[in-house]
């Protein structure tokens, strides 16, 4: 099929859910990309926050084909080898005890909320009111109804109401809000420790250990959200390492499986302990395969050089973004961590993301004003030098029309 056959058939077969690019993407290699017409784009988004690898991986695809051979899905009813190696390494570098493997972020955050449902209600069992959530105003935690109901933005919203009772909403980082949020009633605070989609919001570590104090004296439990921010994308391997506070519960998805599927509910023996056989499930969870590419996307992060790495390339851009602003009024602000950056800017995100793919560049939104990179992790510093090479003369061009 050609492009133009493509493009069609997706109009023709597809569910009119996203909007699309009009070229087609055909192979990857490291950083880049290359469409069927044979032009290089160099990668800033990695599938949204997913390839940290890059494209074609060699030890991620032969661990995926090995395991294929041997054995590809048997369900969670028996025993399997790699899921128990891939929970194993992450509870040993991160607060987690146990691990509820699933097949996406949104799942691993209904994970999370069921979990902490079923928490409160062993921790009050008297009262029938502790079902409440506190969530954040720029949130995004998925498009399943739980994860939608924790989510703020009113366009993904509207469609589906009425969705979860009992979900408040305050200002993110806004402290004394949360004071007043959070009651004996609250079972759970949901929070991003670095905000993604509401703008690539940086927490800070009063607001969080804030939000770890309240929880701890009424009785509910934490929930990190680093389905984005974490695994190596901030230059830790979770966001949390950056402020010191631990959560009771942690969802992850995006880079987990190399690319392929997969989402991880981290949890605490004090949730654990509230579980039993049947009380949640997932068909695909743990799928051999991807387990197998998992424990090479760990193993690749925490090799030597690997974090400090993403913090140099990530310190690198905003550091250019920064500069550029001294000349360029329309960049209003520069936040993020490690290799997942925000700019602010004066006109609509998605003009530059447009005139990017004329100059060979994928880049990203964050909202209607924020540009978002947030490249595949092993980019170097000279690939982000070609990037800004690129990304400030079209920023200087549309701020002149």
């Amino acid at each position: 099929m050609n492009k133009q056959e493509i493009i069609m058939a997706t109009k023709t077969y597809i569910a009119n859910t996203y909007g699309r690019t009009d070229f087609v993407l055909d192979h990857g290699e490291g950083v880049y990309l290359y469409d069927t017409e044979g032009n290089q784009y160099i990668d800033c988004l990695a599938g949204i926050a997913v390839n940290a690898l890059g494209y074609g991986n060699k030890a991620v695809v032969d661990a995926l084909a090995t395991q294929a051979m041997k054995l590809i899905h048997v369900s969670n009813l028996y025993h399997t080898e790699a899921q128990v190696k891939l929970a194993k390494m992450l509870v040993d570098h991160s607060f987690a005890k146990k691990v509820f493997f699933c097949n996406s972020g949104t799942e691993a955050i209904e994970a999370c909320l069921k979990f902490s449902r079923a928490r409160a209600k062993k921790i009050a069992p008297d009262n029938p009111n502790k079902y409440e959530i506190v969530a954040f105003n720029g949130s995004f935690h998925g498009r399943t109804m739980g994860a939608l109901s924790v989510t703020s933005r009113e366009k993904y919203r509207l469609p589906f109401l009425p969705l979860l009772p009992g979900v408040k909403f305050v200002d993110f980082k806004d402290v004394e809000a949360v004071k007043s949020a959070v009651t004996k009633n609250t079972c759970a605070v949901i929070v991003e420790p670095l905000q993604g989609e509401g703008g690539v919001n940086v927490g800070s570590t009063e607001f969080l250990k804030t939000l770890r104090d309240l929880t701890t004296a009424n009785g509910a439990s934490l929930i990190f959200d680093e389905v984005q921010c974490g695994l190596g994308r901030t230059g830790k391997l979770f966001a949390y390492e950056h402020f010191g506070v631990t959560p009771d519960l942690m969802a992850l998805a995006k880079p987990l499986g190399g690319g392929f599927p997969i989402g991880a509910a981290c949890i605490t023996d004090e949730v654990a302990d509230v579980l039993h056989p049947g009380d949640h499930a997932s068909t695909f969870g743990a799928n051999p395969a991807i387990c197998a590419a998992g424990l090479i996307v760990l193993q690749q992060l925490l090799a030597p050089g690997f974090l400090e790495n993403v913090t140099e390339v990530g310190n690198f851009f905003r550091t250019q973004f920064k500069k550029a602003a001294e000349h360029l009024p329309t960049i209003k602000e520069v936040r993020g961590l490690g290799q997942l950056t925000g700019v602010e800017l004066g006109l609509k995100a998605q003009d530059i993301v447009n005139e990017g793919f004329k100059h060979g560049l994928i880049l990203g939104v964050a909202g209607d004003f924020v540009l978002r990179l947030a490249p595949p992790l092993i980019m170097k510093k000279d690939q982000a030098t070609t990037v800004m090479g690129k990304l400030i003369p079209i920023m200087e061009g549309l701020t002149k029309k």
